[in-house]
């Protein structure tokens, strides 16, 4: 499994609609096994998400999706850039 946590930062004072936008734009993603979006409880122009998936090469083939692309597209302009990123083998849990 390939496994993935990121700091995402909105625009000042748009996280929530930056929220709503991923939230909203979420659709199937083959080979995704967990997707999970999350305030940061210290920055209020922070997010973190957190994927899970069947391997890397089924989260790199995510970003050519159309709904994907889509979201990318509505989103970039409330994304003022990235923080923290790491990689991850996930080895179980529950929803894996």
């Amino acid at each position: 499994m390939y496994g993935l946590i990121g700091k995402m930062l909105a625009t000042p004072g748009n996280r929530e609609k930056l929220l709503d936008t991923m939230l909203n734009g979420m659709s199937e993603m083959p080979g995704c096994l967990s997707y999970v979006i999350a305030r940061d409880a210290d920055d209020v122009d922070a997010l973190w998400i957190t994927e899970a998936w069947e391997s890397a090469e089924a989260h790199k083939a995510s970003l050519s999706l159309p709904a994907v692309q889509a979201t990318i597209g509505v989103a970039r302009p409330l994304i003022a850039g990235f923080g923290e990123r790491f990689e991850t083998e996930p080895v179980g849990g529950i929803g894996i």
